[in-house]
């Protein structure tokens, strides 16, 4: 998935490959609104390269049924201007972002600047490219991994006359609807050259979104956040204690939030963690939780409703995953057999539009919990600034242990949403509706094999204001 404006969330291609898939895709649409999702984000979907191509699995060995990697953009039938012709044309591409619109839902597309060994840039602009002593171009690796189907881009051997081709394509999208984009590996591109693109591209389209997608040091992060990309994947896969979920919720919403916006992305094709590979449904609905409860935009690959957790040996990384091969899934079938969350997700979605304190960042309150396996941290906005002039106050308890049944008491600072220590108020567990009547200090018991997450909205006394 991918993220929005302040609310938004993001549901991700199901990566189901047929002819003319943008016209069946539009069938998907309902549902993905219906879930609460208001951006749809699709990797690659131009012509892929035969020279190198990988096959399943990132092996070399591909039979002439595999489809490739989507990332190693280009071909006969044309580079990141084209549309690969099992997804459809043009024509129906803007008819499915037409659609998507209609209900409510922007198209995210990926940007990645990189292509396959058979992309028309490869022999029209040889320069754009790393030549090696043997005469042969460089193809891509981040060790231990190696990518020879992807020839990365070089920007120093005429960087205007790349950064106009790039300018172009992006403003070529934008004409074809789309609004966002997510940005594969921003961190190993000049700086430079994404503050002059970003700024090029605002300056006409004020309303376009660019996702830096750079899993690297912190620094560069925070840079290319500095340089102009509105939002950022973040290190917040691989945080899943209470103590680093809280030292780093403390980090995005204080110390970097005013240039560092976060996008809580749950998982990717290439990140799937031990926390979720043996963590079961409740390790799912934990993660789903607190992205979405913490953060003003998160994001769900496909697959994540239905509990894929199967690494390929030696590595975090979904076996079999769509980077390589075509993906097929059965969603409405899982959805009415029991085996998909999505029902849950929807509801954190509906809990999230429901509730404008949660369309903030800098409103996150850790609160004390004795349990060091129990996070809690609410959100408040004062009345002045909602639209209906009542306050929301909203308090998460999630069991970060997706194996146990945790018991321990919570000790409210109330003063942090609004109310004044040592009152008692009512609270509405969302998830199943039940009504409480807290104080400073309350029992509180999260059952992982249940419901793990506890989403609590404040009742405010009538006429209540602050």
């Amino acid at each position: 998935e991918f993220f929005p404006r302040s609310e938004g969330a993001v549901r991700a291609a199901d990566g189901t490959v047929t002819s003319g898939n943008f016209v069946t895709a539009q069938k998907r649409l309902a549902q993905i609104a219906a879930d609460g999702f208001d951006v749809l984000y699709l990797p690659p979907i131009h012509p892929i390269g035969h020279t190198n191509r990988k096959g399943p699995n990132n092996t070399l060995d591909a039979s002439p049924t595999d489809p490739g990697s989507p990332w190693a953009i280009g071909a006969a039938e044309g580079g990141h201007d084209a549309v690969h012709p099992d997804l459809g044309t043009v024509k129906e591409f803007e008819a499915f972002v037409a659609a998507a619109k209609k209900l409510g839902i922007e198209i995210a597309l990926d940007l990645a600047l990189q292509c396959s060994p058979d992309h028309p840039w490869v022999t029209e602009h040889p320069e754009w490219f790393t030549t090696l002593p043997d005469g042969t171009i460089a193809y891509a690796e981040n060790p231990p991994k190696k990518y020879q189907d992807i020839y990365p881009l070089n920007f120093d051997n005429d960087f205007d006359g790349l950064s106009a081709e790039v300018l172009r394509i992006v403003e070529l999208w934008i004409s074809r609807g789309v609004s966002i984009f997510r940005v594969d590996n921003p961190h190993t591109k000049p700086v430079h050259f994404w503050e002059w693109l970003i700024g090029r591209v605002n300056a006409k389209h004020p309303d376009v979104i660019f996702l830096a997608e750079a899993f690297t040091r912190p620094a560069m992060m925070h840079t290319l956040a500095a340089a102009g990309f509105q939002q950022s994947y973040t290190y917040f896969t691989w945080r899943n204690h209470k103590w680093e979920i809280a030292e780093y919720l403390t980090e995005v919403s204080q110390k970097t939030a005013a240039f560092f916006r976060p996008n809580f992305f749950v998982n990717t094709p290439d990140i799937l963690t031990e926390y979720l590979q043996f963590g079961g449904v409740a390790g799912y609905k934990i993660r789903a939780a607190l992205a979405a409860m913490s953060a003003p935009s998160w994001g769900m690959y496909a697959g994540f409703e239905l509990i894929e957790n199967v690494a390929r040996p030696g590595s975090e990384e979904n076996i079999d995953n769509e980077k390589y091969e075509y993906k097929f899934r059965d969603f409405d079938s899982a959805r009415a057999n029991g085996r998909s969350i999505a029902p849950y997700i929807g509801k954190l979605n509906a809990i999230r539009r429901a509730h404008p304190a949660l369309h903030q960042l800098r409103n996150i309150q850790l609160q004390h919990v004795d349990d060091d396996a129990i996070l809690a941290f609410s959100k408040y906005l004062p009345g002045s600034q909602t639209d209906s002039g009542k306050p929301d106050g909203v308090i998460v308890v999630i069991n970060t242990d997706p194996h146990a049944v945790r018991e321990s008491t919570i000790r409210l600072n109330m003063e942090l949403f609004g109310l004044p220590n040592g009152t008692q108020f009512e609270v509405t567990e969302l998830i199943t509706g039940t009504t409480y009547t807290w104080g400073n200090d309350n029992f509180i018991r999260v059952d992982s094999f249940t419901e793990p997450a506890q989403i609590l909205a404040v009742t405010y006394p009538k006429g209540h204001t602050a």
